[in-house]
């Protein structure tokens, strides 16, 4: 698969509608692609799934006692615009990492 159809699909993974199908995507991109940009961009997406994932669980629980309501829509708009954001940047062949987990690996 081309290089720039397998970035769009890996930040796509994101609005999968399962959980789990969003880390899927990008594991199997990990484990079956030789292009090291792919494999490098597949494990900053699958890293910053599982951070936002932790993040929005932590701000759910704390919306019970209100001060968690704003990290709570903060987090998961951040879900919904990075992912578009790389889409948009992998359409136009630019490099792009993911912020949070980009610089970790």
């Amino acid at each position: 698969m081309d290089e720039k159809w397998s970035k769009v699909l890996i930040h796509g993974s994101a609005f999968f509608s399962a959980f789990y199908v969003s880390m899927l995507v990008p594991l199997l991109f990990f484990l079956m692609t030789k292009d090291a940009h792919v494999k490098s961009l597949a494990i900053q997406a699958l890293l910053f799934q599982l951070v936002m994932g932790i993040l929005i669980t932590i701000a759910g629980v704390l919306s019970v006692v209100i001060i968690g309501l704003p990290f709570l829509l903060v987090f998961w708009a951040m879900t919904i615009i990075i992912p578009i954001i790389g889409i948009v940047k992998a359409l136009n062949d630019k490099e792009w990492n993911y912020p949070i987990v980009g610089r970790w690996v």
